[in-house]
């Protein structure tokens, strides 16, 4: 019966999209062109307007360069991984044929699905090598999880917008299922390739690595955990180097994709509206502080990770997913897909519900965020009755909608944790400070 429910939810998911996609040919292109879906690092098409010309730019782009033996990286307009050019390149021309894309993405979200139901069905949200909840009879099954996270409606944009993010979506969700079905070296393989795609899931290297040796198959375990954190690095090491020769194979034997792929994200040189924090105080700093901030806003988003994975020790997978939750805050190019892939994790604690206090305004938040974003942008942009502030002001309430979540999934974690250690305090109001 579960598996009967499981491919109903795939089959009704992979419908749906497919149905969008043919019966509405214009939405792609107007999703691709949104700046809550596309960033300069994963759009499929946008467009980039000037007083002289509308230019598209992306990934078709590049695409157009590489397929005329031009180096996609010299017109400094393609920002994405080389290995993604071959990929694309495989499929017929996307104007003539769209349903072709349309299938490759529809896919990805299917097999990000199925990772995450994976995921769920391991019971590690409730019950983990080091910690047992009090409240884990109340999870959630796999089946639901996959349909909260292929009907969500952030998920389905993400898709028909053909943001490049998806790909990166799958292959973290692929590395924590593979660390939980007693896989750690293909979860490294996953997350190395992660990486290369967008670069800041090597932030959630550590905790992964926890997951993956307290979840060890009996026969090949490595009872060191030196021994087993030396053998993860090298895995991610060696796979990363082996994605970066054959860039630079593709790339017309030049190193200058690293440049454009991943300079862009540590120097923020295009600073295209997003749903982030980044683009708009950086468009306001004045030249001599741009470094300095540059540096205090990525050590910011680094900082989390050590401290969430010692204090969290016990439970590397909400680790996980509260790191993912703040890096679809803070990261620097921002988008709706990173706030789908921290929505499809959070109902994994559904037993933790009960213990999180602002749930309604969170959720709240963001659905006013949600419909005001555009809207705002719409005034700013085409409306020409708004500026600048319009549209960041909005955009901080979506990050203040989220914040509230990710906090409160911090909370019911360790409150859980409390309600062991400390039984007397069982009903008691804790503060947070």
């Amino acid at each position: 019966m579960a598996l009967r429910n499981k491919a109903g939810v795939f089959v009704g998911a992979a419908l749906l999209r497919f149905l969008l996609f043919t019966a509405f040919p214009r939405l792609p292109d107007l999703l691709t062109g949104r700046v809550e879906i596309s960033t300069p690092v994963t759009s499929f098409k946008r467009r980039t307007f000037s007083p002289s010309r509308a230019a598209p730019t992306g990934l078709q782009e590049g695409l157009f360069l590489y397929n005329h033996n031009v180096d996609p990286y010299d017109g400094g307009v393609f920002h994405q991984s080389p290995l993604l050019l071959p990929l694309f390149s495989l499929l017929p021309d996307v104007k003539q044929w769209p349903v072709f894309t349309a299938i490759l993405y529809i896919l990805v979200d299917l097999l990000s699905a199925s990772a995450l139901s994976t995921i769920a069905d391991s019971g590690e949200a409730g019950q983990t090598k080091l910690y047992t909840s009090p409240r884990r009879a109340k999870t959630t099954s796999g089946v639901f999880i996959a349909a909260a996270y292929l009907f969500n409606p952030l998920t389905i944009a993400t898709c028909l917008g053909r943001s490049t993010s998806v790909f990166t979506t799958c292959a973290i969700l692929h590395a924590i299922a593979k660390a939980l079905s007693g896989s750690p070296l293909n979860a490294m393989v996953a997350l190395a390739f992660a990486s290369y795609l967008s670069m800041y899931p090597i932030l959630l290297l550590p905790p992964l690595i926890i997951l993956a040796y307290d979840r060890q198959s009996a026969r090949r375990a490595i009872a060191s955990a030196p021994a087993f954190t030396a053998t993860c690095l090298g895995v991610v090491a060696v796979i990363l180097a082996v994605l970066f020769g054959m860039s630079y194979a593709l790339a017309f034997n030049s190193w200058a994709f690293f440049a454009r792929t991943y300079g862009i994200q540590l120097t923020l040189s295009d600073l295209t509206p997003n749903v982030g924090l980044w683009w708009y105080f950086f468009i306001e700093i004045f030249d001599p502080f741009r470094a300095f901030f540059l540096g205090v806003f990525w050590l910011h988003l680094g900082a989390y990770v050590a401290g969430l994975s010692i204090r969290m020790r016990k439970q590397p997978l909400a680790a996980l997913s509260v790191l993912v939750g703040i890096f679809a805050i803070f990261k620097p190019y921002a988008s709706i897909a990173d706030t789908a892939l921290f929505l499809g994790m959070l109902p994994l604690y559904r037993h933790l519900f009960p213990l999180m206090r602002y749930s309604f305004v969170a959720s709240s938040t963001v659905l006013y965020s949600s419909f005001l974003g555009p809207a705002f942008y719409h005034l700013w942009i085409y409306a020409g009755s708004g500026n600048a502030n319009f549209f960041y002001a909005i955009t901080l309430v979506w990050s203040l909608g989220q914040s509230l979540l990710v906090s409160d999934l911090a909370f019911a974690v360790l409150r859980d944790e409390l309600d062991i250690e400390r039984p007397d305090l069982i009903g008691k109001e804790i503060k947070q400070l």
